[in-house]
Formats: structure tokens, sequence, C-alpha cells
């Protein structure tokens, strides 16, 4: 069979990291295990029927069969427009400001190629979503990661970023709620990362994927709330976490006017648009009432105190509840990697969670567990993960 040579930016893109645990996963479903898998960010509850019917109606209309808009439909980016002005409070120009994205993965990854050149320097959340490494790999540029730490609230502190990085940087991704940490953002952190971006001339990509889900009666801001923040970023809302839609590929791309065409011109290329049904069914979810998204985050912020009061309930060390997202980062025990932990986890108790080294160096030491699953279930995981910290606790202890 011939041999063909891939083009050189193939090799260079990132593993998948966390593939291997996908198969270590089904390798023990086949073998008859009752495997709790907590490791993906997949949610697990349905899209809400009015979306769904709203979806089957428009699949009937003829208009949709044909090619829609190559920059989607106007009534979704009126759609978005009227729901950022709902929710946050922030005027957007639907023809200029708003750019239809197939799910919020396709953004994060073609703005690296949009503004990146080879050796240019993004800066990245580290933990972070890997993804932000892709696009930057696809474009031959250069990462300089800015450790997300719990004493600082898993803010990253911009003044260790060095004068010479400032300088060098293009652009910057920022992602509250955060996945992996389920760390939130201030209003003076964004104040802040305003006035750097505005300083050295940095593009602010702020990552909103889980911008629906905070606890405690607390609604998670938008970085488009800050004074100034259109000038210098632009922020990336999906419908999968707010609207169960992970499965319809369906996002967008919000904020300064430049960016958004250089983000519709890149899809020009690639794409013509979204199919008509799904921008409709899209534009009804963000349009129609939100009840369905205040019973969602209920759900989460109810399994949220399920599971947390019960791991503390069994001893569990360390164990502080999300405020924000539907994920919860837990330290692993002292003086186990996150990998090692998250395997004996898996072999042991047969409980899947995601490994902090998967989302950078600065994730070791700590596991992601996803409350992707019914109360029942996650009362199980956390007996379930108990034994496994406390087995660790005692080989650990001298």
């Amino acid at each position: 069979m011939t041999q063909f040579t891939q083009a050189d930016v193939l090799t260079k893109l990132p593993k998948q990291f966390f593939a291997s645990l996908v198969q270590k996963v089904n390798y023990l479903i086949a073998s008859g295990a009752d495997v709790i898998n907590l490791g993906q960010g997949n949610p697990d509850l349905p899209t809400p029927h009015h979306i769904v019917q709203a979806m089957q109606e428009a699949t009937a209309k003829s208009e949709h069969h044909r090619y829609p808009p190559f920059r989607g439909h106007r009534f979704l980016k009126e759609a978005v427009a009227n729901f950022y002005a709902r929710e946050y409070g922030v005027e957007l120009d639907p023809d200029r400001e708003v750019a239809i994205l197939f799910g919020g993965k396709v953004g994060l990854v073609e703005i690296s190629q949009c503004y990146l050149n080879p050796d240019d320097v993004a800066l990245v959340p580290d933990p972070g979503y890997p993804d932000y490494w892709s696009g930057i790999a696809m474009a031959q540029a250069k990462m300089v990661r800015m450790p997300l730490l719990e004493q600082n609230q898993f803010l990253p502190d911009f003044t260790q970023i060095s004068d010479e990085e400032w300088n060098q940087a293009k652009l910057m991704f920022l992602n509250y709620p955060n996945n992996p940490t389920a760390g939130i953002a201030t209003t003076s952190f964004f104040e802040e990362t305003v006035a750097r971006a505005r300083e050295h001339q940095v593009l602010v990509v702020h990552d909103f994927a889980y911008g629906a889900i905070g606890f405690d009666e607390q609604k998670p801001i938008s970085f488009l709330q800050t004074p100034g923040s259109k000038n210098v970023g632009i922020e990336v809302y999906t419908l999968s976490k707010t609207y169960n839609m992970a499965g319809w590929r369906i996002a967008f791309a919000v904020g300064n006017e430049q960016v958004i065409e250089s983000i519709n011109l890149i899809q020009d290329h690639f794409y013509v648009s979204i199919f008509g049904a799904v921008q409709e069914a899209a534009a009804v979810a963000l349009n129609h009432s939100q009840e369905c998204v205040d019973e969602l985050v209920e759900v989460y912020e109810s399994r949220r105190n399920t599971f947390i009061s019960r791991l503390q309930e069994l001893g569990v060390e360390n164990i502080h509840a999300p405020k924000g997202s539907f994920f919860c980062w837990f330290p692993t025990p002292s003086g186990l990697g996150s990998q090692e932990f998250a395997d004996l986890l898996l072999e042991q108790e047969h409980v899947a969670v995601a490994p902090g080294i998967g989302f950078g160096q600065s994730g070791d030491g700590y596991i992601r567990v996803g409350l992707l699953t019914t109360e029942e279930r996650l009362i199980e995981a956390a007996e379930r993960m108990a034994r496994c910290y406390q087995r660790m606790k005692n080989r650990l202890t001298p």
C-alpha cells in the first residue's frame, strides 16, 4: 500500500489524552464491571422538550433543506443579542458582533488560526481545556502557561507573567466558570484582564461554556459585562451545557467586531453554516422561558450537595464544593500523582475520573469529577471513592 506523508502540522498536534480513559472504561464495562463514569464532561440529561419539538417542526420546512446563509440566519443572531441583553445587560449588534459556530470547540480552535502566526505566543490556563492547545499547534504557535493555583482561587496571577512574555503574547484564553477547577471569575479579575490586555495589545478569548451554571444563588458573570471588554476580546458561548444540547453542535462567539469578522471569514472557507432547523431550535432555546435552565442548575446543585456531603461524612479531607460548572476538583492523597490515583479508582473501585495531569502540569495532584449521573449513583461513587482515599491514606501514613 502506498504510504502518504502527513503534513507536519498533524504530527505536532497534542495527543488526545482522554482517549485512553475511554478505552479503559469500555474494557471494564465489556468485562461486566459496574463502572460509574464521572470522567467525561458529557451532559447526561435530555434536551428540553420544547427545543426538541421546535427542531422537529423546523426540519419539515423546505427553506431549511437548502444551503443556509454562509454566516448563519439573522434570526439566530438576533436571538443571541436578545439573550445577552436579557441575561447580562450587554448590547450586541447582531450583524457585526455575533458569529455562529459549529459548537464552542470549533471557535476555540479556529481563533488561533485567525490570529497566530508560526512562533507567535498564546497565554493559556494550566490546567485548562486541552483543545486550546490544538488550535495553537495548528497555527504552529507557542504557549506560555498560566498556572491556576488553589491559593489564588484558580485565577491566573498576571504578575507572574514576565514583561517579555506579555510583549510577545498575541492571544489569551480564559474560562470561567472553569473547566477543570470549577473556579469562578470576579469582577475585579476581569477588570484587571481588560487593563492588561489593553496595555499589551493581547486578544482575550473567554470560554463561557459553563456560563449558566453557578451555585448558591451566584450567577456567573460574563466577560463582556466588563467595561472596555469589547475593545480587547470576545466570548464563546455554547448551548451544549445550558440546554443539554451537546450533540447538536451549536454555539456562538460575541464581542469585538473585527475578531467576529475574522471568525466569519475563516468559516466562509470551511462551512456553509449550520442546518437551518438546528439554528431555529437554538433561537427558540435562547428566546423561550429560561425555566428549564433554572431547573437544570437546581439539579446540579442538588447533586453537588449530596455528593460532597457524603464524601465529608465518610471522612474524605480537603474536599470543597464547587461554585460553578458541573465539575468537582479534588486533591489526590498526598504523594500520589493524578494519573496513578485515577487508575487506582478505576481499577479498584470502578469509578472513572479524569486525572488532572490531562489538563496541564499544574493539574497534577488533582482529579476532575463530573456531576453527571443520578444522586443515587453519586452516593455510591462517593462511598467507593472514600474507600480508596482511606486505603491510600493508610498506606501513606508513616
